[in-house]
């Protein structure tokens, strides 16, 4: 569902134009699939493959994109995160992430599967600080905005109260 080889085959794209560091968050059945191509790419000095974190947001801030090729996504929660860290996201256009993310503005929404474009757009992240600072920034901002939870618990709170209200009388 996460696509973790288009992953790998987006970033030996990237890698092809300019230098670049690929860190893998999580564990699951792909794993090893991962490992396997980046040794058969010769990316082995390239790319961390760091497990389970509790900490992620550790790793995102030190992020200049992140990469979501899905073939599925309920919500893009990992968008998200990305996002609130002030990283711009290349997603798959599915699920709820075209809620969270703005084609062009926060980040860029590819059709999935499409790992030539979702190159394309890493590497115009990537090469241009301007674009990388500013899609960051609207990033972060929209996250703040958006999604912030002293905004969304509230939200839930009167649906909650409504559904209640409606079912006792």
């Amino acid at each position: 569902v996460k696509r973790i080889p288009d992953v790998i085959e987006i970033f030996h794209l990237v890698r092809k134009e300019i230098p670049a560091k690929l860190l893998m968050i999580g564990d699951g059945p792909e794993r090893t699939t991962a490992e396997w191509m980046v040794r058969e790419k010769k990316l082995t000095r390239d790319v961390v493959f760091l497990g389970k974190q509790n900490q992620v947001q550790e790793f995102l801030n030190s992020a200049d994109v992140m990469l979501l090729p899905s073939d599925l996504e309920s919500f893009g929660l990992a968008a998200l995160e990305a996002m609130a860290c002030g990283v711009p996201a290349v997603c798959s256009r599915v699920g709820g992430i075209p809620e969270v993310i703005n084609d062009g503005v926060e980040g860029f929404l590819v059709a999935p599967r499409d790992v030539k474009t979702m190159a394309g757009r890493a590497l115009s992240i990537l090469s241009s600080p301007e674009r990388r600072e500013a899609m960051g920034k609207a990033a972060r901002q929209r996250a703040q905005k958006q999604f912030c939870s002293t905004k969304i618990i509230p939200l839930y709170e009167k649906l909650y109260q409504r559904v209640l209200e409606e079912n006792s009388a």
